[in-house]
Formats: C-alpha cells, sequence, structure tokens
C-alpha cells in the first residue's frame, strides 16, 4: 500500500458510487438469502454468482493476496477474515458478519454486515446494535478539516461507554482503484490529531468491537483471526466519500436511508 492519499475526481466519485450502488444490491439480495442451516460456503458461491451474473461486476476479494474466496464469512468469536467453510450450517443462535469487495469499472466498494439468527441472544443483539451505532458515530465526524483522530475517538468513546472493547490490530482504510490505499482509518484515537480530511478522500470505516477482551489471535488456517478470550466479536463497514461540507455514504444500504 503506498503512502499517498488519492484525492478522488468528480468522475472517478461518479465511478465509485456506482460499485457502491452495487455493493448495496448484493446485500439487499443476501437479506432474504442468508439464513439458518445455509452454509457459508453457500453464501459465498450464492454473492459471486450475482456479483458476476447479475450485477455484471467483478468480486474483488477473491485473489487478493490469494484470498481464495469472494467475501470474509465471521461468525460469534471471529473477529473478522473468517473463511467459508462447505461444513458450517448457520446455527438459530448465531450472529455472521459478512465482508464483501465489488470492482465495476476499475473502482472497489467495500461493506459489511451484521446477520443475527433468529435465537440469538439479547446480549449478542446488544453487540451489534451497539457495534452498528460506533460505526455511525465515526462516520459522522467525518467533513474536511476534521482528522481520522476524531473518528477513531467518537467510535471508542461509544464502544467503551457500552463496556466493550475495541480491536486494534485491524482498521478501515483508503479505497478506490486499489482496495487497500491510504490512509489507515484507526478506530481509536485522539480528537485533533491526525491526518486531516480533505473533499475527495474515499475510505472505509469498520471497527471491530469485542464483547470481552481487546485481544485476538489468528487460527492456523492463517486467515480466521478470533477472540483470545473467544467471547464474541461485531463489525459493520461502510465505504465513505470526503463531500466539501460533510460525507457520503457509498455503499449506504436501503433500510439506512431516512
Amino acid at each position: 500500500m503506498t503512502d499517498a492519499v488519492f484525492i478522488k475526481t468528480p468522475d472517478e466519485i461518479e465511478l465509485m458510487r456506482e460499485a457502491g450502488r452495487l455493493l448495496a444490491q448484493v446485500f439487499k439480495h443476501l437479506d432474504t438469502f442468508v439464513k439458518e442451516d445455509v452454509t457459508t460456503m453457500a453464501i459465498n458461491d450464492e454473492v459471486e454468482r450475482y456479483i458476476r451474473h447479475e450485477l455484471n461486476a467483478r468480486p474483488a476479494s477473491l485473489g487478493q493476496y490469494d484470498y481464495p474466496y469472494v467475501l470474509n464469512a465471521s461468525v460469534n468469536e471471529v473477529v473478522c477474515h473468517g473463511l467459508p467453510k462447505e461444513h458450517y450450517a448457520l446455527h438459530p443462535r448465531d450472529t455472521i458478519n459478512l465482508d464483501i469487495t465489488l470492482e465495476k469499472n476499475g473502482f472497489i466498494a467495500d461493506s459489511s454486515k451484521m446477520y443475527v439468527m433468529p435465537n440469538a441472544g439479547p446480549e449478542a443483539r446488544r453487540l451489534v446494535k451497539a457495534t452498528y451505532e460506533a460505526m455511525w458515530q465515526g462516520i459522522k465526524q467525518v467533513k474536511p478539516g476534521a482528522t481520522l483522530g476524531d473518528i477513531g475517538h467518537a467510535i471508542a468513546s461509544h464502544a467503551h461507554a457500552h463496556q466493550y472493547s475495541v480491536v486494534q490490530e485491524y482498521c478501515g482504510h483508503g479505497i478506490g482503484r486499489e482496495m487497500h490505499e491510504a490512509p489507515q482509518v484507526m478506530h481509536m484515537g485522539r480528537p485533533g490529531q491526525g491526518l486531516a480530511l480533505q473533499a475527495g478522500m474515499t475510505f472505509t470505516i469498520e471497527p471491530m468491537i469485542n464483547q470481552g477482551r481487546a485481544k485476538t489471535k489468528t487460527k492456523k488456517d492463517g486467515w480466521t483471526v478470533v477472540t483470545a478470550d473467544r467471547k464474541l466479536s461485531a463489525q459493520w463497514e461502510h465505504t465513505i466519500l470526503v463531500t466539501e461540507s460533510g460525507y457520503e455514504v457509498l455503499t449506504l444500504r436501503e433500510e439506512e436511508r431516512v
């Protein structure tokens, strides 16, 4: 990843809007597909089919860093990078984060959403809700002249107020022609510190919030990151554009529009 922060042109922003709009459609499609007893590999395969054949786009995660699938499927205590599996069918009490990237006309959008199975307990639901709120607390800081520290501080403050911890090893990132561009967008920080935002920047905000301690570990497959204490983790993600007056969520889903 280069250290240069790419300011997108108006034409490039339009292409990113299109990629984000299409990715939002993927999640809308999954809203009826993801349910208990469906395997995570079946979800992976359906996402690939839908992106390629319904949207005429490319699943950008496939082959990135030699990753063999089109999405991450992170269940319960999995923090991120969960591998889809043929033998794992969703249980009635599961929560799962589906993290998906899509490339159209040379530009990439990145987003993730939590799906909560019907019998998931109240503590799991509380974590998922607080994590979603924390992401939005970060998003609402975005405007020209604000700093990355403002974003991280808002996210961590919300998580800590709900007695949750914030994963620090993984963070948001610039995005555009490449999946991972500068800058890194940490989910902790101090107000007024870090890079100042400029109109035309595009990056993800994607906090990973843990029920227990923040510490994580990576499983032997080299990808799957889990909470060290095996307590639950949750994550939400959107791709954000810094506008002249604030922000635009490029991957905004239909149910989030007000």
